[in-house]
């Protein structure tokens, strides 16, 4: 079977079309897999790194900045560390240093850390003029993400997801006990019961939908009484 990309970098594609052929390709943000295809998941601008297709929207891109805690795929493992896909026009690198606490010896098989397709919870800490981009594993709740399901949202809507003091999410892991982590790059991970995932992400997708839009909190609210049957109503809409 021959495996090859089937679009040119940075073509235009829209939803549903072929961009590459072959399993050893990784679907990345704005695709999915559909046998041994992947498949455009929206409107975007095609961008292929090492073995990853994904696709940048067209508007709302996530632009790095420090401090800011995303979620990445491991796209490439290099001699001194990892490339990450954060869901931006650019790439991250994350160093052995910053990796983990643990001593790495030199010529070690960096895989058995992190390899291709992995994700993981990281930290910005630094972005040159350039555009080069280092990250870091080193901090409260940065760690490699195993199981559960991920969904990429814009970025502009991750303030409304989270809630003034995180309100908004923690009334969906209240109510679904799902752990959530939502990357300021819009790349959100769902970890629970599988029906409990189905909800949130709904949910998640329902405040997407509707932020432009008053009384909000009681909307999900009432959303997800109704799919779980627990009140986590916080006195009022904001």
């Amino acid at each position: 079977m021959t495996e090859n990309v089937l679009v040119k970098d940075k073509e235009i594609v829209v939803p549903g079309e072929p961009l590459a052929q072959g399993m050893s390709f990784l679907p990345g943000p704005g695709t999915y897999r559909d046998g041994d295809r992947i498949l455009a998941q929206r409107l975007g601008m095609v961008s292929v790194e090492g073995k990853v297709v994904k696709l940048i929207a067209l508007s709302g891109r996530y632009s790095p900045k420090i401090k800011d805690k995303v979620i990445g795929k491991v796209i490439d493992v290099l001699m001194t560390g990892w490339r990450l896909d954060i869901a931006s026009p650019y790439s991250a690198v994350m160093t052995l240093k910053d990796a983990t606490s643990e001593f790495i010896p030199r010529g070690a098989d960096l895989t058995q850390y992190y390899g291709l397709g992995d994700s993981v919870v990281c930290q910005i800490v630094n972005v040159t003029s350039q555009k080069l981009i280092d990250v870091s594993m080193k901090g409260p709740g940065l760690r490699k993400l195993r199981g559960g399901r991920f969904i990429e949202v814009s970025p502009l809507k991750v303030p409304r997801i989270i809630g003034k003091d995180g309100s908004m999410v923690g009334m969906i892991k209240n109510a679904t006990k799902c752990e959530i982590i939502v990357g300021q790059n819009g790349i959100i991970w769902f970890d629970g019961a599988p029906e409990m995932e189905v909800i949130a992400v709904n949910a998640v997708k329902k405040i997407c939908d509707e932020a432009h839009l008053g009384g909000l909190t009681q909307r999900i609210a009432d959303f997800l009484k109704e799919s779980t049957g627990v009140d986590v109503a916080q006195g009022g809409a904001q």
